[in-house]
């Protein structure tokens, strides 16, 4: 019997809240079952929660506290019965299988993170630039060293010992001003006045700029549509876009300032939604569209087994370490140098140029290096860069914007939410025969790179597998949001999560795995082609697909998950492996260029830079590798300092996983051209520093600009289905397994394992691209299972209308150490050089992002072993969204604790912004 209780949970009001009504109940009860069943009736009623409850999740945290007084109940039977002695009645029973009920992730010790990384180092490969005949021409030399070796990122030690410098460490001109952006309150609305005269008048505050001082073309810029403006003059069309910038002295005195900037606006009706964008019809003018075969008649076969069903895919921040910065300095005669900390130093220079209205030739933009970037700095750093130059153009003096982070995350956009709806067929044999489907993103407010976004997620809809009939079409969605952007894998993750989605739905329809539904339909080695009409050539997948499936012990270890769940009521193990393919180069032509420029000095020395940017990927690293490789000399001679306009112009944006390939074919370019020079003195002294030193008493140029341009692509959307061209260059190809387990009364997730088996060719530094592989899929398995934006929609019912609510890691969750997988083994496929890229290499910054979903299809596993003890059919399809976060786990799993609250709710499943 219950002599005192007491009672109180948190998160369900603005304090701590005690459930006086549960104490009441408890105290002087008999603890047993039929107690337990009394008190979570009145704690239902007690803690009840209306849909618009600030922080929304009303049914879920009502089912949290349910579940943790169950979980309560559970232990202290388990105490109890060691507890009573012989003259006390025994405590009540626990089953067996409800025994897990008592445990925690948060009380349990977590096992040591531990794994393996398995490559071999390989020879051979080496090729040649069109300087020796032809580009990627292979060579007959066996030793690749420095290339292909393990070494060390080159910035590794500075950047751990707090050395490497960054835009905001730079020294601190005289006269240098800070600038901080006055920015819109409301997601669509008019502006009838914005009065800047309490900021101009604010100490120390030196000027304000805002539309009324740029001409019309001046305002204007935009990645690829000039459909934007520096600062709003009419209009604004999402909260966050810039007004103006204040200019002051100190920061203190222009963030005061900005805040003292009023704004006068009329409200207009804001879109926000993908679905409020349908509802409108608020599209861009330009559908994009893939059709191959005959849709129709696959689907009339009597015998296809067809599937209809949508997929919900949220957004993604990129949360770099390091916020955007810009430092503009002026020079004379209108020149201006422009430090930043973006992967696009091309377009910093192009519209800084433009809002100054001097040429792009007065211009330099330079980048050291970046804190992170992965997309988020290829084109929003320009809102940030072009009003330092502004400023600093205007004023004569240099300009600092060092933007914090709670503005980062509200200005500069993510990754683009989806919305899919598919129709998909399959034959009684599990052979694919056709997919029908639309694809919906969020743009935003503006086009920004959304076209090619939404291009590459088209091109990925296939997943890895052979389907002979297709059609899918991409709706771009522009609405009163902040403008979504670049982000690793750029719309190739969110294409390819639609091809997992409905292969897992006809596998439930035809009653099989997952795993044979895709490996009955992966591509095979040649012959086959894409949607898109594409060859694939040499394409490993079937083969990495069962050398994963042998070394991951999978067949065993998913035996031993079915007899774990069948133990254990509330916890769940699920497993799940999927494979992936990633098309490489930018799908615009143009952009697929490169240049780079190599000096030798008389002390046989080498500094080299090139257009492309670094942000920790260890692009630098591995084109010195090259250098060093093509001149045979040690890595130590060889330097890059940074990334310059004024030494390598029109560089294409660090994006696509394509820049050690273009770099490194450029810089090799480079190097040939000296070293065809340099060949009559290497054969007379045999020593390169006496070489050097002979050519250069022999007036022999020692420096050299290289070029590249990858040959053989290009896809216009324009044109007939079977004129458009080849979009890719080669695809990277990966396979991954992963094991979770779920805690079912909370929700909360742990990945116990993962494999992952990578095709990255001859590597070019296979510790390099081992991490990148890590990171990878760590950013993968956070889009799936944890990172959430949020903004103010009818989803949101409780925030305003374009209110960006995850501002910060408060309300933002990326992955930590203790998300992680436990064991985590990485492995490079060898033997399997690729005659498309740099010395034998493939590609690698994106293509392992999407292998992190497998931890997303673990976890449904999972979840489906928790719906079948709750008495649903093992082969019930069920829809969950992504992320699946821990709100979206508990709630799928849809036993009776869970089920008490989401009957009354009004949307099927938890809340998402798309």
């Amino acid at each position: 019997r219950v002599e005192t209780a007491s009672a109180a949970f948190g998160g369900m009001a603005p304090t701590t809240l005690r459930a006086t009504k549960l104490e009441a109940t408890l105290t002087g009860a008999p603890w047993n079952k039929e107690t337990l069943e009394k008190a979570q009736e009145v704690l239902a009623e007690e803690l009840s929660l209306p849909e618009t409850v600030p922080g929304g999740m009303a049914a879920y945290r009502q089912t949290l506290a349910a579940s943790f007084l169950y979980k309560f109940y559970v232990a202290t039977c388990l105490d109890l019965s060691k507890r009573v002695g012989a003259s006390l009645p025994p405590a009540p029973t626990i089953a067996p299988d409800e025994v897990s009920a008592a445990r925690s992730f948060l009380s349990e010790d977590r096992p040591l993170t531990h794994g393996s990384q398995a490559y071999v180092v390989p020879s051979g490969g080496l090729q040649s630039t069109s300087v020796m005949g032809q580009d990627h021409a292979p060579l007959e030399e066996e030793s690749r060293a420095p290339v292909g070796q393990p070494l060390m990122h080159r910035s590794a030690l500075p950047q751990c010992t707090g050395e490497a410098k960054y835009t905001d460490d730079m020294p601190k001109l005289p006269g240098t001003l800070h600038g901080v952006l006055v920015l819109s309150e409301r997601p669509h609305a008019k502006i009838l006045s914005i009065d800047i005269s309490a900021a101009l008048e604010y100490p120390k505050v030196v000027e304000v700029f805002t539309g009324k001082d740029l001409s019309e073309k001046q305002n204007a810029w935009g990645p690829a549509y000039v459909d934007e403006q520096l600062f709003r003059t009419d209009e604004v069309t999402s909260t966050g876009q810039a007004l103006g910038i204040v200019v002051a002295e100190t920061l203190e005195a222009a963030e005061k300032a900005a805040r003292l900037v009023k704004v006068q606006y009329s409200d207009l009706e804001p879109i926000i939604t993908v679905e409020d964008a349908i509802k409108v019809k608020s599209f861009k003018d330009k559908v994009l569209k893939i059709e191959d075969g005959d849709i129709e008649s696959a689907f009339n076969q009597s015998d296809s087994v067809i599937v209809e069903g949508e997929v919900r895919m949220g957004g993604q921040e990129h949360f770099y370490l390091e916020c955007n910065a810009a430092l503009a300095v002026p020079g004379e005669a209108d020149e201006l140098t422009v430090h930043v900390s973006s992967q696009t130093a091309n377009k910093t220079q192009k519209f800084a140029a433009n809002v100054c209205g001097i040429p792009c030739s007065k211009v330099v933009c330079k980048v050291k290096r970046m804190g992170g970037g992965f997309g988020g700095k290829e084109t929003r750093t320009v809102i940030f860069s072009t009003a330092a130059a502004l400023a600093a153009h205007r004023l004569k003096q240099p300009v600092k914007i060092n933007v914090d982070r709670d503005v980062d995350m509200w200005v500069t956009g993510g990754r683009h939410p989806f919305l899919a709806r598919y129709r998909a067929a399959a034959g009684p044999d599990g052979k694919l025969r056709a997919l029908d489907a639309k694809l919906y993103c969020n743009a935003g407010y503006s086009m920004d790179l959304t076209e090619p976004v939404m291009g590459r997620a088209l091109f990925h809809s296939d997943g890895c597998y052979k389907i002979p009939n297709v059609r899918v079409e991409g709706f771009m969605c522009m609405t009163n949001t902040t403008s979504n952007t670049a982000f690793r894998g750029f719309g190739g993750p969110q294409g390819l999560m639609v091809a997992e989605a409905y292969m897992t739905h006809l596998a439930s329809a035809l009653k099989m795995s997952p795993e044979e539904l895709r490996i009955r339909n992966t591509y095979a080695f040649e012959g086959e082609k894409t949607h898109f009409r594409q060859l694939m050539e040499k394409c490993p997948l079937q083969r990495m697909w069962h050398e994963l499936y042998e070394s991951c012990d999978f067949a065993k270890r998913n035996a031993e998950i079915q007899e774990f769940n069948r133990q254990n009521r509330w916890r769940k193990r699920g497993i799940a492996q999927l494979p992936t393919k990633f098309g490489i180069s930018f799908t615009a032509k143009f952009m697929n260029q490169a240049g780079a420029l190599v000096h030798i000095y008389t002390d046989g020395t080498v500094l080299l830079t090139h257009g492309g940017t670094e942000m920790g990927q260890g692009l630098h690293t591995k084109i010195c590798q090259i250098v060093a490789r093509a001149f045979g000399i040690p890595m130590a001679d060889v330097v890059f300092r940074e990334t310059g306009t004024d030494t390598v112009p029109n560089a294409s944006p660090t994006a696509a996983s394509a820049s050690s390939d273009i770099y490194g074919m450029a810089t090799l370019n480079a190097c040939e051209q000296i070293k065809s020079r340099l060949q009559p003195y290497l054969e007379k002294f045999g020593d390169f520093k006496k070489a050097v030193n002979a050519a250069y008493m022999d007036r022999c140029d020692l420096s050299a600009h290289g070029f590249y341009a990858t040959p053989g692509i290009g896809y216009d959307w324009s044109l007939p289905e079977d004129q458009r061209g080849k979009p890719f260059n080669y695809f990277t190809y990966g396979a991954a397994s992963s094991e979770v387990e779920i805690d079912v009364l909370t929700g909360d997730m742990r990945i116990l394992r993962s494999d992952i088996l990578m095709d990255v060719g001859n590597s070019l530094n296979p510790a390099i691209d081992i991490g990148q592989i890590e990171g990878a899929f760590t950013q993968g398995f956070g889009w799936a299972t944890l990172e959430e934006t949020v903004w103010g929609c009818s989803e949101f019912s409780w925030l305003k209308p374009g209110v960006c609510f995850t501002r910060g890691p408060g309300t933002y969750k990326i992955p930590s150490f203790n998300d992680t997988p436990v064991d985590l083994r990485v492995t490079l496929v060898k033997d399997s050089a690729n005659p498309n890229a740099i010395h034998s290499s493939r590609a690698v910054g994106e293509p392992p992002f999407f292998l992190g979903t497998a931890a997303f299809f673990a976890a449904r596993a999972a979840i489906a072993s928790a719906r079948e003890d709750a008495g649903r059919s093992a082969q019930d399809y069920f829809v969950v969204d992504l992320p699946l976060t821990p709100e979206r786990i508990r709630m799928a799993c849809n036993d009776a604790l869970s089920s008490r609250f989401s009957k009354n709710t009004s949307r099927p499943r938890p809340s998402i912004f798309v």
